[in-house]
């Protein structure tokens, strides 16, 4: 029944698609799981995590709701994947890179805070921040999800990241460097200015990359 539905949602195939091959209908089916996502993003974006519904995030990705179980068992687990389709490879990306770079450690947090801004600043990933802020207490899972594979990750990357910066010489030891989640701080600002206020008064993604990275390597450098 489900398979009869989706068809109509999608289009009975007659003779203007009979191109439509079985190699044609897996690739559409292997797309789908992220058409939903983009769907499911737009719909958090516009209703916030509680007001969201499965059957408008079926309606915008164009199919029905049965399908959307198919690949998501509920609302929390397509908002976790959303997180994961968004932010996670990011922070694997980032992880490579503090692996491999072999230059000097001002130069990899430049690198690591354009990448940041560059895939997920400027991204609609931010999205999910704010639903974390606005409805955190509400729905303690999807904050917990979100430490376990964003922050905790995010965190063991940066502190990676001052503690090679500390042994080469290049940072002094000092509370943002015990803390050094507070060095991603005026990438959050950015976030949340663009989403905000950035109608009211423009300012820019560049110029703020600009200020965090004149704010952070300033206070970290050696005197």
């Amino acid at each position: 029944m489900i398979e009869k539905n989706e068809q109509a949602a999608e289009g009975e195939p007659g003779k203007s698609d009979r191109m439509n091959t079985p190699k044609t209908r897996r690739r559409r089916k292997a797309a789908r799981p992220a058409e939903i996502i983009e769907a499911g993003l737009q719909e958090f974006a516009e209703r916030g995590f509680a007001g969201a519904r499965l059957e408008d995030v079926a309606a915008r990705a164009g199919v029905v709701k049965g399908t959307i179980y198919r690949y998501f068992e509920s609302k929390e687990a397509l908002f976790e994947a959303a997180v994961h389709s968004r932010i996670v490879p990011i922070l694997d990306e980032v992880g490579g890179l503090v692996d491999a770079y072999t230059g000097s450690t001002e130069d990899l947090l430049r690198m690591v805070l354009q990448r940041i801004y560059e895939r997920i600043v400027t991204s609609d990933a931010p999205v999910l921040m704010r639903i974390i802020i606005a409805e955190g207490n509400r729905f303690p899972q999807i904050t917990g999800y979100y430490h376990r594979t964003t922050l905790s990750k995010g965190q063991a990357l940066l502190k990676r990241i001052v503690d090679r910066g500390i042994a080469n010489g290049e940072f002094r030891a000092g509370p943002a460097t015990e803390l050094p989640i507070v060095l991603m701080a005026p990438a959050i600002v950015a976030a949340i200015w663009r989403m905000t206020f950035e109608r009211h008064q423009p300012v820019g993604s560049e110029k703020f990359l600009e200020a965090h990275l004149d704010l952070v390597l300033n206070s970290l450098k050696q005197r």
